[in-house]
């Protein structure tokens, strides 16, 4: 079973190696859920539609860069700054930097919400 540190500690690795989908496919629950303000903070639940929800933005996306500050802990809780630095398809370059906050249980992701500064 992962720790909540060694899942910390992956979950930055892929991140930063713009391996996202693999981050989902590996880290997260089948039951994992999402909340993000850039889709209103509706909750979006399940693995699948998590990925295919990465994959859509990734289709329209160029990441130029991604980085992810050191990890806090609290319980089953951790949370990470992740700043990025990537161009939309017709929009201009952009960054964003946001809170993300994430939950474990049994070795899996199942929780992450997103607050963007």
């Amino acid at each position: 079973m992962n720790t909540i540190n060694e899942i910390a500690a992956r979950l930055t690795s892929l991140c930063t190696g713009h391996k996202f989908v693999d981050a989902y496919v590996e880290l997260f629950s089948e039951h994992a859920e999402s909340i993000d303000p850039v889709y209103k903070n509706e909750p979006l639940k399940g693995l699948a539609g998590l990925i295919d929800r990465e994959k859509n933005f990734l289709g329209s996306t160029e990441v130029h860069e991604v980085r992810i500050s050191d990890a806090i802990f609290a319980g089953n809780y951790f949370s990470v700054v992740i700043s990025m630095d990537f161009t939309r398809q017709g929009q201009e370059r952009k960054k964003l930097e946001e809170l993300a906050v994430y939950k474990v249980e049994n070795g899996k992701i199942i929780s992450q919400q997103f607050f963007i500064g």
